[in-house]
C-alpha cells in the first residue's frame, strides 16, 4: 500500500508543489503557527534519505571535490552575477529590487533539493555534502558576495544557522548513515521504501508552511510585483538549466548531473526571507519571497526534464 501511495505521489508531484503553495497562502493565519516545526520536519526528511547513504560514499565525494566546487561557483558567483545583470537591465536604478534579486541567488542551496535528488536517483552523498559545506560557509560567503555585487554588508546570526544545520542535516544524516552501517544496509532496504511517501507528504507540508510565511508580502498585487515575479521566475528557471549545463559540460556522471541540477537551482528561500526582512528595507524582500512561490514548481518541471533527458525511470 505504501509503495502504491509513493508511486501515486511521485506521479502527481508536479501538481503537489503548486497546490501546496496556494494552500499555504490561503490558510496562512493557521499554517504560519507551525513554522517552528519546519526544522524538525526537515530533520525527518533528511534522516529518511540518509538511510541510503554510507560513510564510504561520503568519503568518495569529499576525496573528489570537483562537483562540490562546481556547485559553489554556480551558487555564489555565476547565479548572483546573472541575477544582478537581469535586475540591472529590467529595473534600472532600483537598487533595492536589484539587491533582492542578487540576495535570492546568493543564499545557500535549498535543503529540499535533497528530496528531489532522492526521488530522481541522484547522488545523495554529493547533495548532502553540498548542503553541509554551503550552509557552513554561507555566514562568510553571503555578506562578502553581497558587498561585492551591490556594495551592501550584512551581519548574520552564525550560531543560529549552525544550530539549524545541526538539527536539520548533520545529526539526522549521521543517524541514518550509522544505522545503514550497523545493519549492513538492511535498514535502507526495509525502511526507505516505507518512509518514501511520508517524505513527499512532509515536503508538501513544508511548502505550505513556508508559503504561509510569505503571505503578508503578497496582499497587494500590482504591475511591479508581477514584473518582479516574472523576472524571478526567469532567473530561478535559468539557474536550474545552467546547473545542468555546467554539470554536463564538465562531463559529470548521471547521478552527479541530477544532484548538481537541483543543488544549483534551489535556494533556502526561508533563510533568504529572514535575512532580507531583518537587514534590508522592505522592497529587498519582495523578490526573495516571490521566489518561494514557484521554486518547487520549477523543481517539478526540471524533474520531468531530467527524466526525459537522462532516461530516468
Amino acid at each position: 500500500m505504501l509503495s502504491q501511495l509513493n508511486q501515486l505521489l511521485q506521479r502527481i508531484m508536479p501538481f503537489i508543489a503548486p497546490t501546496s503553495v496556494v494552500i499555504g497562502v490561503m490558510f496562512a493565519p493557521y499554517l504560519v503557527k507551525l513554522e517552528g516545526l519546519v526544522i524538525y520536519i526537515f530533520a525527518f526528511m533528511t534522516f529518511a534519505g540518509s538511510l541510503s547513504l554510507n560513510f564510504v560514499a561520503l568519503h568518495r565525494v569529499i576525496a573528489h571535490p570537483l562537483s562540490i566546487i562546481i556547485a559553489l561557483v554556480l551558487l555564489h558567483l555565476v547565479m548572483p552575477l546573472w541575477a544582478w545583470m537581469i535586475g540591472a537591465i529590467t529595473f534600472q536604478g532600483d537598487m533595492l529590487t536589484i539587491t533582492g534579486f542578487v540576495l535570492a541567488m546568493i543564499i545557500p542551496t535549498g535543503i529540499t533539493s535533497f528530496i528531489w535528488v532522492s526521488m530522481n536517483n541522484g547522488n545523495v552523498a554529493l547533495t548532502l555534502s553540498i548542503i553541509l559545506i554551503d550552509t557552513i560557509l554561507s555566514p562568510f560567503i553571503v555578506p562578502f558576495a553581497l558587498s561585492l555585487f551591490v556594495g551592501q554588508a550584512v551581519e548574520l546570526e552564525v550560531w543560529g544557522m549552525m544550530k539549524g544545520l545541526l538539527i536539520m542535516i548533520v545529526i539526522p544524516s549521521l543517524l541514518g548513515m550509522i544505522l545503514h552501517e550497523v545493519t549492513k544496509g538492511k535498514a535502507h532496504e526495509k525502511w526507505s521504501p516505507r518512509l518514501a511517501p511520508f517524505s513527499k507528504l512532509t515536503l508538501a507540508l513544508v511548502i505550505m508552511i513556508n508559503s504561509a510565511a510569505v503571505g503578508p508580502y503578497l496582499q497587494s498585487v500590482n504591475l511591479k510585483l508581477v514584473q518582479i515575479a516574472v523576472c524571478m521566475f526567469f532567473i530561478a528557471g535559468t539557474g536550474y538549466f545552467l546547473a545542468w549545463f555546467m554539470a554536463k559540460s564538465m562531463k559529470r556522471d548521471q547521478s552527479d548531473v541530477i544532484s548538481l541540477t537541483f543543488s544549483g537551482g534551489m535556494r533556502n528561500i526561508s533563510a533568504g526571507a529572514v535575512i532580507a526582512v531583518q537587514y534590508f528595507p522592505g522592497p529587498v524582500a519582495v523578490p526573495v519571497v516571490t521566489g518561494m512561490l514557484f521554486q518547487q514548481i520549477l523543481a517539478s518541471l526540471y524533474s520531468k526534464f531530467l527524466q526525459k533527458k537522462l532516461n530516468l525511470n
